[in-house]
């Protein structure tokens, strides 16, 4: 059969799906209602259920009368006896794979990662980005060649009578897919999850400069690094000369913002459609469903229930939660979700604002955990995102990566210390740090109170760091490839004071 004829088949197939999401976007409510009470009526007899007491839950009140708010931290207890083999504890069905989640420190989550999730989640949200990704681009020729997805890697956990496997989400949905999918997926399984990440990369790279490559998907940063490897190997001067047919980046995981000047120059003067996605180790969450949009479609038929917790209840005890019924617009959330793999009112962490309230759409603004208040300047990753963005472009900048912590001074104003490693210096640093300084005094009113008159904070202090500088701690900490990043925003300075370390260690050695 033609490859044209495929394309035209695949495309009128998963344009069917635009009908049912056309009916969650219709009546929100009443699905996620549903979702509710078949979550709970599924689970009612599982040993978490049966704590709970699920079989006396009929609505959203009794739901949270029950089941008391979790974190990782609570549920932690069934996860480990999930992994070393019993069941039915949080899912009534057979878990085996955990998504290890990478987070700020070097102790790692392992979230319970069923069947039921990997269908009707993860794949359905790999299926719909594609749906409406051709719906927005009618001439899209997206079955006429390979997807390009960096995968992480999985291992087996074994113990004495049971072995379970755990991993990045990326190569637990990369070692489940479903024939389909694999059909236009590219490198071959065994190379897209290899342990190895230097050695994964420079497979990449020799496998995939000779492909026809008309989609790719993963972190920007890792993204980035391949790219520019293949660029290389190729003697080209964008990835248009090796990719002609390349029209979309599928991304998520961290802000594009950052990377957008170092993806244009990659790309050249060849277009290439932008679609973001929310992704996580927990579930797929949203998807952007307008063209040029910095906002995501909330998908709400994935088997998963979701609260929200307004920003004035996340340093309280007693938290209180909503539901969608009662979201407002640009108003800062915690959200917080229970799943088809036994999650239960689990916080995610990930702090969100909705844009538009019919459909429902949002965008992520930060981590409740990833956020710089060290003088009560509340500064978020989204602000920091903006403000590093603007100054690449008033200077001409681009950045490869970037942290930041705060710099405690007993006797003067305190400071935030920039560690920024650059692809392209600033044309003035000094200008560059104006720039900075302002956009995040326009963005963040309580960093521009703190700013006044340098009373609390003065301007922020650069650090330029040599090349490679992020590479070596993310190697020097196993976080290479996968979905592993560096944390943008810190509290402290543990992390700052490492990568000033591995900064001299380099500088000692030129």
């Amino acid at each position: 059969m033609p490859i044209h004829l495929i394309n035209s088949i695949a495309s009128w197939l998963i344009k069917k799906r635009l009908h049912e999401i056309e009916l969650f976007i219709k009546y929100p409510i009443e699905v996620q209602q549903e979702w509710l009470i078949e979550l709970v009526q599924t689970a009612k007899n599982t040993e978490f259920g049966q704590l709970y007491h699920f079989d006396e839950i009929t609505n959203y009140r009794s739901f949270t009368e029950h089941i008391p708010l979790q974190d990782y931290e609570s549920l932690k207890p069934y996860i480990i006896r999930n992994r070393k083999g019993d069941q039915n504890l949080l899912w009534p069905t057979e878990i085996l794979w955990f998504a290890k989640s990478s987070g700020t420190t070097d102790k790692s989550k392992f979230i319970p990662v069923s069947q039921q999730t990997l269908e009707e989640c993860h794949y359905n949200g790999g299926k719909d980005m594609i749906a409406l990704y051709i719906n927005n681009y009618e001439n899209s020729q997206l079955f006429t060649g390979k997807n390009l997805a960096l995968g992480g890697t999985w291992k087996v956990f074994e113990t004495e009578n049971h072995q379970s496997y755990y991993g990045d989400v990326s190569a637990i949905i990369i070692q489940n897919l479903p024939l389909w999918a694999e059909f236009f997926r590219s490198p071959t399984t065994e190379i897209a999850l290899m342990d190895e990440w230097e050695q994964k990369l420079e497979l990449l790279a020799q496998t995939m400069k000779d492909e026809n490559v008309v989609s790719i998907a993963g972190v920007p940063s890792w993204m980035l690094v391949l790219l520019k490897k293949i660029i290389q190997k190729k003697n080209a001067s964008h990835i248009s000369d090796v990719w002609p047919n390349l029209e979309v980046y599928f991304h998520g995981g961290i802000s594009y913002e950052p990377y957008r000047q170092n993806f244009q120059e990659i790309f050249g003067h060849h277009k290439v459609n932008l679609v973001q996605l929310y992704n996580a180790s927990e579930g797929f969450f949203a998807i952007q469903d307008k063209k040029d949009a910095d906002d995501m479609l909330l998908m709400l038929d994935y088997g998963i229930f979701y609260e929200f917790i307004p920003e004035e209840y996340f340093d309280q005890e007693e938290k209180k939660t909503i539901t969608l019924e009662d979201v407002e617009l640009h108003k800062t959330y915690s959200m917080v979700i229970s799943t088809t793999s036994g999650l239960w009112r689990y916080q995610i962490g990930d702090t969100i604002q909705f844009t538009s309230l019919n459909p429902f759409r949002i965008k992520i603004v930060g981590r409740t955990k990833h956020y710089i208040n060290a003088f009560g300047e509340e500064l978020m990753v989204h602000n920091t995102d903006e403000a590093i963005a603007e100054a690449c472009r008033m200077t001409k900048a681009i950045i490869k990566e970037y942290t930041v912590a705060p710099i405690f001074m007993s006797q003067t104003a305190g400071a935030h210390q920039w560690i920024i490693e650059f692809e392209k210096l600033p044309s003035d640093i000094e200008y560059f740090t104006y720039i900075l300084d302002n956009t995040l005094k326009e963005k963040n009113s309580d960093y521009e109170a703190k700013r006044y008159n340098d009373y609390v904070l003065s301007k922020p202090q650069i650090v330029i760091a040599p090349q490679n500088t992020f590479y070596q701690w993310l190697k020097k900490h196993n976080k290479l490839g996968g979905q592993n990043k560096v944390p943008r925003l810190s509290n402290n300075r543990n992390l700052v004071e490492e990568l000033l370390q591995i900064i001299n260690e380099i500088k000692s050695n030129t």
